[in-house]
């Protein structure tokens, strides 16, 4: 520390030194100018001068380049400080209330380790619309998306590489559920199963399968139900058409469904994730729901988005983020809002919290999510049919 004045005041030396025989020499030259050189002596005695001035020139120049020097290395020793940091976290909507006790563990951990100060910005929306707005603009950098299918947009888009799956534990699966549905108190339409929901007067709430990852859950679920208990496909697809032409219309989200169903008392049974019900009734509503014995296993990714993490230089940040989220504390907190564990420990911990399903099946049993896509969700596959015969009404 020391050091720093030392040097300041030899450069200042260094300095009156060289201004001194600048003047100096400049002052001879004026008057070699004037009166002629009569003799080597004074002619020697010149090009000293002249030698001390182009020495002291050379002085400025070098302590000139050495000052630079020393303000570019306090340049760079400053810009090792750490600056605050922010994350983009884009989600599907139901997982919202879970990241409002996640979030803070994460930064107060990160701030422990690293002495540095994070910051998120958080956008939920449907699954479906979210991944559309990452492609159009959305900075996010990290995605945890409903479904498979919203991620590989992404790799298509160039924005996630390939083999994203790989970089997070369980093949970056961060939560899962399974699918539910919610009937009111006392259950007067007497609905137990996914058949029952074809009977008369039944009004059915569901979202969207076009902006709603849940809504996919859904649909599938209904159409994997029929095939796992023994019907062909032209007989699934009769099932399913029953059942939507209970639906008066199709909510955006799963969350704007839920609330048409438990604010606005529409309907007479609602169609989402097992952990939406379970964080609707620990909010307090007053409702009954069942979980059928045939079930899809709803398997929600998460990945870090390659070309912003790049662009935004949070690469660490943001996998340490999607690192935290598969630790028991991370996951208890996803379980306290109703979803199941994908840590084995924490599973055990809460394994009588959850009925019981006995056929469990997964996108992949259907063909995985490509297939899945071209046959029940692009434009004019099965989707689109029952919505053209049946007139589907968006909200």
């Amino acid at each position: 520390m020391n050091q720093w004045p030392t040097t300041s005041q030899s450069i200042r030396r260094f300095i009156e030194l060289v201004q001194t025989y600048t003047v100096i020499s400049m002052q001879a030259i004026r008057k070699w100018k004037l009166h002629p050189i009569r003799s080597w002596t004074h002619k020697l005695s010149l090009w000293g001068f002249i030698s001390l001035f182009f020495i002291g020139v050379s002085l400025s120049v070098a302590i000139t380049a050495c000052s630079s020097r020393n303000a570019d290395n306090t340049s760079n020793v400053n810009s090792t400080v750490k600056d605050n940091i922010k994350l983009t976290l884009v989600s599907y909507s139901v997982t919202s209330e879970a990241y409002k006790q996640i979030i803070p563990k994460f930064i107060e951990l990160w701030k422990k380790e690293h002495q540095q100060d994070v910051t998120f910005e958080q956008s939920y929306e449907g699954s479906g619309s979210q991944a559309l707005a990452v492609i159009d603009g959305l900075e996010a950098d990290v995605v945890h998306l409903s479904l498979d299918l919203d991620v590989q947009k992404l790799v298509q888009s160039g924005l996630i590489q390939q083999g994203w799956e790989k970089e997070a534990p369980n093949d970056a699966i961060v939560t899962q559920s399974v699918g539910a549905i919610a009937i009111r108190q006392n259950n007067p339409k007497n609905i137990k199963t996914w058949a029952d929901l074809t009977q008369n007067q039944v009004e059915l709430i569901t979202a969207n399968p076009k902006t709603s990852g849940g809504a996919r859950w859904n649909f599938l679920g209904l159409w994997g139900s029929a095939i796992k208990t023994g019907k062909n496909e032209a007989q699934a697809l009769n099932f399913i058409s029953n059942v939507y032409q209970h639906v008066p219309l199709l909510p955006k989200t799963a969350r704007n469904a839920s609330e048409l169903f438990f604010k606005k008392g529409q309907g007479d049974a609602l169609l989402n994730y097992e952990n939406e019900m379970i964080l609707s009734a620990q909010n307090g509503e007053k409702f009954t729901y069942v979980v059928p014995d045939v079930n899809i296993s709803i398997d929600n990714p998460v990945a870090v988005v390659d070309t912003n993490v790049d662009k935004h230089k949070t690469r660490l940040v943001a996998e340490a983020f999607v690192k935290f989220l598969y630790t028991p504390e991370a996951q208890r907190e996803f379980v306290k809002l109703g979803f199941r564990p994908v840590d084995t420990t924490i599973a055990k911990e809460v394994e009588g919290k959850y009925p019981k399903i006995k056929t469990i099946f997964k996108a992949q049993d259907l063909g995985g999510w490509d297939e899945i896509q071209k046959k029940f969700f692009n434009e004019g596959a099965i989707f689109d049919q029952i919505q053209t015969k049946i007139h589907l009404k968006q909200v």
